[in-house]
């Protein structure tokens, strides 16, 4: 009889054990898929993938590097290199991000086609030699929400490091798109920045619009159309751009790309591209 109960104690602890050990394996393997989907979610977003600057910001504590190299083929004058186009983009709050970033550029003309980069010498059949240290923040205004659009605004100083230039100059981009159901991506953005070209001071106007399309996990592939236009300029130049592009997101946090583009009239360049990557930490 003693037996008996005995086993019957042995028979309970087990199935008490086992009904803990189950659901701590449920717990754990619901843990392990909610953990997995939030990753699947959370991935780089880069500024630097298209002209148009990405809706969002890279969240609380979020350190994102981002990195590129630009050749543009200009018209008539010698041909503009553009690197390394960096920008590092650290998030204060879930809707703030502080950004600092430093290029170089050796060329016949300025770097348009770099939303990042401002536009301020002018065609030379000299070569021009000038490197320029960019400063700000961005600010996530908007959800997605039936017609309102995700949106962000970004406000940047760039100042001269090297070369002839020495005015600073100041850039305000508005960013706003919708994602649709086919997660489709189509984002619009007004650039304005001043510029200046020894004693000539003026406006620099920029609209773009892109539209991204994933194909595959981890592609994405997009058409983009943007202008760079002045206004107050001894001699005004309007110049537009169409540019396709595509980028791979290699994991949740790295992320490499490459867009070329042609110009569209006399008083742009001939042909551009850009190839880059991000990283997030």
């Amino acid at each position: 009889m003693n037996s008996y109960r005995q086993v019957l104690v042995w028979l309970g602890l087990i199935w008490a054990a086992g009904a803990n050990l189950a659901q701590a394996q449920m717990a754990f393997e619901g843990f392990a898929e909610s953990a997995f989907e939030e990753a699947e979610e959370s991935e780089i977003e880069t500024d630097r993938d298209s002209f148009t600057p990405a809706t969002s910001v890279v969240g609380k504590n979020w350190l994102v590097v981002e990195s590129a190299y630009t050749f543009i083929d200009n018209r008539g004058v010698p041909e503009t290199h553009s690197y390394p186009e960096i920008v590092t983009r650290y998030g204060i709050t879930e809707n703030i991000e502080l950004r600092l970033g430093w290029n170089y550029e050796v060329g016949g003309a300025g770097n348009p086609v770099s939303g990042n980069i401002p536009d301020e010498f002018e065609d030379e059949t000299m070569l021009e030699r000038e490197s320029t240290i960019l400063y700000g923040a961005k600010f996530f205004l908007t959800e997605q929400s039936d017609w309102l659009p995700e949106s962000s605004l970004i406000v940047q100083g760039f100042t001269p490091t090297s070369g002839e230039a020495n005015d600073s100059n100041l850039s305000v981009t508005y960013v706003g798109g919708w994602k649709f159901a086919n997660n489709w991506v189509w984002d619009s953005a007004m650039r304005y920045s001043t510029g200046s070209f020894e004693e000539d001071h003026f406006h620099v106007w920029a609209p773009s619009t892109v539209l991204k399309v994933p194909f595959g996990e981890r592609w994405k592939g997009h058409i983009e159309y943007f202008g760079v236009f002045t206004e107050g300029r001894e001699v005004e130049s309007t110049q537009h751009f169409v540019s396709p592009g595509v980028h791979c997101l290699v994991t949740p946090n790295v992320e490499v790309g490459v867009r070329f583009g042609w110009g569209l009239n006399d008083q742009s360049p001939n042909f551009f591209t850009n190839v880059g990557a991000g990283l997030r930490f």
